[in-house]
């Protein structure tokens, strides 16, 4: 990620802390109330900081080596739109489905809204088909 203004630089701390495994530093970086709205994860619903945690650390299980780039970040005002690329083996499970070995690389969107400093929400979407696919969780056609 580029330099840039206080948004950008909030969110490369988030991506520093996230890579790192560091979640202590989302104290200071995401809000304690925040919110992640993602269809893409329905079963996961993260109301506070605290769940954005345990979200992370979710995550990890499945996808001990998983690495997240924030590649665009485009700030207007309160709010930035960020293109992101992850990529991890999977080597726990996910939901139902089990350690398949295989690595995922795709991109997905989303938005923050930054409040007092804070990430205080964030609106993230992906492809789940493309993802299950690359992990050998769908049925070849």
């Amino acid at each position: 990620m580029t330099d840039g203004g206080p948004i950008r630089e909030l969110l490369q701390r988030l991506e520093d802390a996230m890579n790192s495994r560091e979640l202590d530093r989302l104290d200071d970086i995401v809000a304690e109330d925040f919110v992640r709205h993602c269809q893409a994860t329905p079963d996961f619903d993260v109301r506070s900081r605290e769940d954005f945690k345990d979200f992370l650390r979710r995550n990890t299980a499945s996808f001990p080596d998983n690495v997240q780039t924030f590649v665009q970040v485009v700030e207007d005002g309160d709010r930035a739109g960020i293109w992101t690329t992850y990529e991890g083996t999977q080597t726990g499970p996910l939901g139902p489905f089990p350690a398949s070995g295989r690595k995922t690389l795709f991109d997905f969107g989303g938005i923050v809204r930054v409040e007092d400093g804070k990430i205080a929400e964030l609106w993230v979407t992906w492809d789940n088909m493309t993802i299950l696919g690359q992990l050998g969780h769908l049925p070849s056609g």
